[in-house]
């Protein structure tokens, strides 16, 4: 196993530069038009369609040095079997008022010196899973996971690795390209190979300035990913991580530090970190298909005491009954990231909230989103509480944000203003719910888009906004990131969706 790669050294994409006032509580486009419409992928070699101009699964990070400064990172021209044409990144300023964008060298789109797959010795064709952090001394890291798709036997069928590019300028110049983890793949069709890297992300210390960290899950997988198979039964998945502590020159030598065992994997993983006592917590989604615990999902945290070096044992937070969401008149599939916990803690009490699908409350009818929290560092955990308003119909991709005073924001997608035997769009909005400190009562909602209709969206799987979204927090405004589709009917194929922002 190739433990560290140095790939490429200072990149920068072309630069674009757009704008558009906004007010409080109002929305913001943050994408603009795709700058890879002349990139082709080896040409007849690439299976999937590609959908262009469609954003999707955007995060995004405040600088904590200056809380007018904040960037995200999101797929640009997502591909209907996996990844994207590269991965783009909006960053404001101004608190998001205006925004420019830039593409990072992620892929063979994002030109010059895209990072090398070292098994073909050739750029990456795509880029998925984008998430973005800004560390203490304002310095940011942006992951990806990097992907060489063919549909011919020979190298470069399905290999995959874990990247990262740093910025130390707010968002505006990426570089520092390093390919932190890389595995060759075995098998033509996507996803069916011997290893695959998926579900990355990236957590820059509050504290420690030049710290940050990277976990992901590492499918070791005799038959077929999880990904391809959801819940495949001939595999493991253990969680990998590696760390930096000279702000990304380079990283520590990627390593498993969560192995659940044959049978189990992890996927989703998220770190969060306390910044009064340096705790890291590592949450995921933990599936089981054989062994002592209960099968199924779980929502699950392992915690280091010592900046990564040695792990606990998974504390279970809940067991998870999510469904496979879908279009309630139709059945069409929805891809909307089910079973992936969101996390967050906040900074002056250490108490800890997680978030995630759930259909517990509804008979196994659809999914809602729950809540838990803890108040003694991860030990124990209150009983998963709903979050959601729709009694009726799914609610979908939550994401949990602690503000500055303490109060707890999850923001969700639902489909609440579907109406019945309406079977030509799919009308969906985007949600925030707020409580006091402490998570106890989610009574305030703010309506923050909708409805706009999901079936314009990109199908990757099931219409598909991303696996997760975004929601940041600047003293004790949140700022939302999101996908949105662009129309009430299918005409616009050719604008999508765009990832969307406000203050409130």
């Amino acid at each position: 196993m190739k433990r560290l790669i140095a790939a490429v050294a200072m990149a920068s994409g072309a630069l674009i530069v757009f704008s558009t006032s906004v007010l409080a509580g109002t929305l913001v486009v943050v994408s603009g038009p795709s700058p890879y419409g002349t990139c082709s992928t080896n040409a007849g070699t690439t299976p999937g369609t590609n959908f262009p101009n469609a954003e999707v699964e955007p995060q995004v990070s405040v600088n904590p040095r200056n809380t007018d400064n904040i960037i995200t990172s999101f797929q640009q021209d997502r591909w209907s079997n996996g990844g994207a044409h590269g991965i783009q990144v909006g960053f404001s300023s101004n608190g998001g008022k205006t925004w420019g964008e830039t593409t990072q060298p992620f892929s063979v789109c994002e030109q010059p010196n895209p990072i090398l797959d070292p098994f073909t010795g050739a750029p990456y064709e795509r880029a998925s899973d984008p998430w973005v952090s800004i560390g203490a001394d304002g310095t940011a890291y942006s992951v990806a996971l990097l992907a060489t798709n063919t549909s011919v036997g020979g190298a470069g069928n399905n290999d995959t690795g874990v990247a990262v590019v740093t910025s130390t300028d707010g968002g505006k110049s990426w570089g520092n390209a390093r390919l932190i983890k890389a595995d060759q793949g075995t098998s033509p069709v996507f996803e069916f190979t011997r290893f695959f890297n998926d579900k990355e992300s990236v957590t820059a210390d509050p504290v420690l300035a030049g710290t940050a960290y990277v976990v992901w899950d590492r499918t070791e997988s005799p038959g077929a990913s999880p990904d391809s198979v959801l819940k495949a039964r001939a595999f493991a998945g253990p969680t990998w991580f590696s760390k930096t502590t000279d702000g990304g020159l380079h990283w520590s030598a990627a390593r498993p530090i969560f192995d659940p065992g044959t049978q189990r994997q992890t996927i989703g993983n998220e770190i969060v970190v306390d910044p009064r006592s340096g705790v890291l917590y590592d949450f995921f989604d933990l599936f089981t298909s054989s062994g002592p615990k209960p099968l199924g999902d779980h929502v699950g945290v392992i915690k280091s005491l010592d900046g990564g070096a040695t792990w606990s044992g998974v504390t279970v937070v809940a067991n998870e009954q999510d469904l496979t969401d879908v279009d309630p008149n139709t059945g069409q599939a929805l891809r909307t990231g089910e079973g992936l916990p969101s996390a967050a803690i906040d900074p002056a009490t250490g108490q800890l909230y997680v978030t995630w699908t759930d259909a517990r409350f509804t008979g196994g009818q659809f999914n809602q989103v729950v809540i838990s929290t803890s108040t003694d560092g991860g030990a124990t955990w209150s009983a998963p509480a709903v979050v959601s308003t729709s009694t009726t119909r799914p609610s979908f991709t939550p994401t949990v944000a602690v503000n500055s005073a303490g109060t707890v924001g999850v923001t969700f997608y639902d489909l609440r203003n579907l109406a019945a035997g309406n079977t030509t769009t799919l009308p969906t909005d985007y949600w925030l719910k707020t409580s006091p400190a402490g998570g106890a009562s989610f009574g305030n909602e703010q309506h923050v888009a909708g409805s706009f209709n999901m079936l314009a969206a990109p199908n990757a799987g099931g219409f598909f906004l991303g696996d997760y979204q975004a929601l940041a927090t600047a003293g004790t405004v949140f700022h939302p990131l999101f996908v949105r589709t662009n129309c009430s009917d299918l005409s616009c194929t050719t604008n999508r969706t765009d990832v969307v922002t406000g203050a409130f």
